[in-house]
């Protein structure tokens, strides 16, 4: 087995979030070509793109298996604070309106010592968490991590373009933790050189608007800056879909890595850090790197891991076999190009994780393949029609265009009361139909000196008659109680955000409705003519018995032609977007 790469990364800097959003835009003035932020590299499965003509396709949807939710779960989840949070508007008034519009609204949430955290793509906002009263401004992703504005709109000078966001309240070092990557562009014209950093912040204590330490990882992989070489197609590669994980010695980051300028997939990364050095602040740390395309750590033969997700523990409950263990869960079925579909759950662990407080790590990756019942990647789903004023206005569309259901790649791990829990978007058929659903799956898992061993306790779909069930998240207490939320749409449902109780006596409970949208999604990607965005991936946190729960809706009501162009809907949307997301805490 060959030893992970290092990487020595410097403490790029600290910020202060009591002295950022002195500044809010009051327009949203700018040229078409600046207006709408680039769509960052489509490689968001691996056989998103034709190799031949570099086009991005969709992939081919499997078909669903036969389900229903008739299962109650032992606990019918309590719905307490429920509040709008961040919205595109929101979004792209920050750091002065120096932002661009973006879509989607990927979503990160962190609970803890009484404060939310909230993130979506491209800015976050602190809420107090017994209220929902927000706590500090809407901050721009760039302006927290230090960063000069994505555009600055009076001089059209370009900074980093900052994306895909998580973030990871630790009870046990009291600290807070941000993630995001950032492609680097030409200050002149825009253009990607190249560059591309996973940025992770620090709390320096248990108040997330206080200071924050900053890390900058390079994601080249091409040897530059200390990175190993993973020879990407024309050049550096790109740490694209990062999340984190965390256990009791370390910190986890993992991404899916695409040649930046080619085509291609290599597979997915897993970067272990001592958490230790990150809540003391230090100068430099370290980061160790596997990369799943090395043929020992494979899925099977030319098969690298794809969405390793890595696991949040409930609390301080982690996993302490083999000197500390961190889990991850990974699906495979957009590997099969034939139909979609996969019978298969990989189980992974980076075991002795407690060395990673020591000068050289001794971490092992092992990973298991675990029979599943059957899961497929989703169609698109319909949406209800209502009032579409974009579509109207410049792109000749008077119906709403679908809402991208994703792939079928795991969407968020968890690991409580000994178990681990996941769930991914798949293919369901329901009421005769064809939908997407939830597939979810609670397992147990431990590792011994041989590797890591796993089986299914229980699996299962679920599903609505008429409706689409997208972006699942989960969140488990200790106890092993849990939520999942997701994204309800349907023909006769605008986009909107539900939920549903899950525990591992009796699976998961009906379906329950957090907040109803009330127009169909009207923003630019539903009009490009290749894939409308939505979702990417919703947001869950554990904080003692409640579960918190973050997603995207559509909160903007019916809205004249009039009105959108007088007051953008009531101030609910800009000219190119109209997400929304939802903030709410469960008691299950």
């Amino acid at each position: 087995e060959p030893e992970p790469d290092k990487i020595v990364v410097p403490k790029s800097g600290t910020v202060s979030v009591s002295e950022l959003g002195g500044a809010s835009g009051d327009s949203i003035a700018g040229s078409a070509a600046t207006e709408i932020q680039k769509p960052k590299k489509l490689g968001s499965s691996p056989l998103r793109r034709d190799p031949a003509a570099g086009d991005v396709v969709p992939l081919t949807p499997g078909v669903g298996s036969p389900t229903s939710s008739g299962k109650k779960a032992k606990s019918n989840p309590e719905l307490n604070l429920n509040f709008e949070g961040v919205n595109h508007r929101d979004s792209r008034l920050a750091y002065g309106g120096n932002q661009f519009s973006g879509e989607p609204a990927d979503q990160g949430v962190c609970v803890g010592n009484g404060y939310i955290l909230e993130s979506v793509n491209s800015a976050l906002r602190v809420f107090d968490a017994d209220s929902g009263a927000p706590l500090t401004p809407v901050l721009a992703l760039n302006e927290f991590y230090g960063f000069p504005p994505a555009i600055d709109r009076t001089d059209f000078i370009f900074g980093p373009f900052t994306f895909d966001i998580s973030c990871h309240y630790d009870p046990d070092s009291d600290r807070w933790f941000h993630l995001a990557v950032d492609l680097d562009q030409d200050p002149f014209t825009g253009n990607f050189n190249g560059k591309n950093y996973l940025d992770l912040a620090v709390s320096t204590s248990g108040d997330p608007t206080g200071d924050w330490n900053v890390y900058r990882i390079p994601g080249m992989n091409d040897g530059s800056e200390g990175t190993p070489d993973h020879a990407c197609a024309l050049g550096p590669c790109f740490a694209d879909y990062p999340h984190i994980g965390a256990d009791k010695n370390g910190v986890y980051i993992t991404t899916n890595e695409f040649p930046l300028f080619g085509d291609g997939f290599v597979g997915a990364q897993v970067y272990a850090i001592s958490k230790s050095s990150l809540a003391a602040g230090d100068d430099t740390i370290e980061s160790y790197l596997f990369n799943t395309a090395q043929e020992p750590w494979q899925v099977s033969a030319d098969e690298p891991g794809f969405t390793l997700w890595p696991a949040l523990s409930a609390g301080t409950q982690f996993a302490g076999d083999q000197g500390g263990t961190e889990y991850f869960v990974s699906s495979n079925a957009v590997f099969d190009d034939d139909n979609g579909d996969s019978e298969e759950i990989i189980v992974w662990a980076l075991s002795n994780t407690k060395s990673l407080n020591k000068a050289n790590p001794n971490l092992k990756l092992t990973r298991t393949i675990v029979p599943s019942q059957r899961y497929a990647v989703p169609a698109n789903s319909v949406q209800k029609d209502g009032t579409i004023p974009l579509g109207n206005l410049g792109y000749g569309v008077f119906t709403p265009g679908p809402i991208d259901t994703g792939d079928s790649r795991i969407m968020d791990t968890r690991y409580a009361n000994g178990k681990l829990w996941a769930v991914l978007g798949t293919a369901a058929e329901v009421g005769g139909e064809q939908r997407t659903g939830v597939g979810w799956y609670i397992l147990n898992a431990r590792v011994s000196a041989n590797g890591v061993s796993a089986s299914l306790r229980d699996q299962g779909i679920l599903a609505v008659e008429g409706e689409s069930l997208a972006y699942p998240t989960i969140g488990v207490t200790k106890s092993g109680r849990g939520v999942i939320g997701f994204t309800r749409v349907g023909e006769n449902l605008h986009p909107s955000q539900g939920y549903a109780s899950i525990d591992d006596v009796a699976g998961v409970g009906p379906v329950h409705m957090a907040a109803e949208g009330n127009a169909p999604q009207d923003g630019f990607t539903e009009y490009q003519g290749s894939r409308p965005r939505w979702g990417d991936y919703g947001a869950a946190a554990v904080d003692g018995r409640s579960v918190y729960l973050a997603g995207q809706y559509i909160e903007q009501g019916p809205c004249s032609y009039d009105e959108f162009l007088d007051t953008d809907c009531n101030y609910t949307r800009t000219l190119y977007a109209n997400w929304s997301t939802r903030v709410f805490e469960t008691i299950p």
